[in-house]
């Protein structure tokens, strides 16, 4: 990874005769040899040409020769040009801010984080949305109170982006506010991203599985099918029946996760609801039950073996090999 505490200098005399040539092309006067210019001393992969680059970026008159320039300039992960594209988000055209943007949701460089926390609670909606989502992976502590406080802007855009970044920093201080926004927040993808953000082991607390288990009843469908799976990621015992009743649940999508989840919690008891999902009109169920089946089966549970048997013949091919790793999970426990 490229020293990302360079800075952006610029000497003519360290060019190759290549970029040398393409250099005076950035002076045109026709924007779309600018572009050009700008895609060919991209492609050289030359840092001496970094300069040049975000001086386009920064005073080029046209827009798109601007756009050109935050696009090629996510290939260096450098502190001056995260500087550069974190300013550029303020630019004065939407398709301009809109590259700066990507460029930035593609850093992977841990180092940038400190470069772009301070721009997660600027003013600007835009600007806050594109630094938390550029902050999303690079996992850097100093985030988490900015991301806090998004947690209450009035954009949904911005709450999703806050709630993405508590779910990579997996931060307790975090799991209070998450509880609260996966069952009171007025948009459901934010819901949603809540309670994915929810399915770390810290957050097997009282408070948490409440909220997962009210989650569960849900009006969106995707909500409940989020519920069901991060109940399943912590094996909440407490979920059992209603991650039962989640079986009858009007999307298959929501009643296969509740399927899979009992599964995980290896509760004996659950066996004959399960067992009945082999027979479903949605191979899906069918496959995620024998899956389920096998959990139970390492348990000792042998009363869905029959069932499980009869199904070795399923006309679906993903059926017939869930219930083959689920007959050999039972046949394991066995010997």
């Amino acid at each position: 990874m490229t020293d990302i505490s360079l800075s952006l200098t610029f000497d003519p005399d360290s060019l190759d005769p290549e970029a040398a040539e393409l250099l005076p092309r950035l002076a045109s006067a026709d924007a779309a040899v600018r572009r050009i210019a700008l895609l060919a001393l991209a492609d050289l992969e030359d840092e001496a040409v970094l300069g040049p680059i975000v001086a386009a970026l920064r005073h080029d008159a046209s827009p798109q020769v601007r756009a050109q320039a935050a696009q090629v300039l996510g290939a260096w992960e450098r502190a001056d040009v995260v500087q550069a594209l974190c300013e550029t988000l303020t630019d004065r055209a939407d398709e301009v801010r809109a590259a700066a943007a990507q460029s930035l949701s593609n850093l992977k460089e841990p180092r940038s984080g400190p470069l772009l926390a301070p721009w997660a609670g600027h003013r600007d909606p835009f600007v806050r949305q594109a630094a938390l989502r550029g902050l999303r992976e690079l996992r850097h502590a100093g985030a988490l109170a900015p991301a806090l406080a998004a947690l209450t802007a009035s954009e949904d855009g911005v709450r999703l982006e806050a709630v993405s970044v508590l779910g990579w920093l997996k931060s307790e201080r975090a799991l209070g506010p998450l509880t609260v926004i996966a069952t009171d927040d007025p948009n459901a993808a934010v819901r949603r991203a809540a309670i994915g953000a929810l399915g770390v082991e810290a957050a097997d607390t009282e408070q948490t599985i409440v909220a997962l288990l009210r989650a569960l009843r849900d009006s969106a469908w995707q909500v409940r099918e989020e519920a069901a799976a991060t109940l399943g990621k912590l094996r909440a015992a407490e979920a059992r029946d209603p991650l039962i009743t989640a079986l009858d649940d009007d999307y298959w999508q929501v009643r296969l996760q509740a399927v899979r989840a009992l599964g995980k919690l290896r509760d004996a008891t659950t066996g004959a609801v399960i067992a009945v999902l082999l027979t479903h009109a949605i191979s899906n169920l069918r496959k995620e039950a024998a899956l389920s089946l096998g959990e139970l089966g390492e348990l000792g549970d042998r009363a869905s073996l029959p069932l499980l048997q009869a199904a070795a013949t399923d006309p679906d091919p993903e059926v017939r090999k869930a219930v083959r790793i689920a007959l050999a999970q039972i046949d394991k426990d066995t010997d």
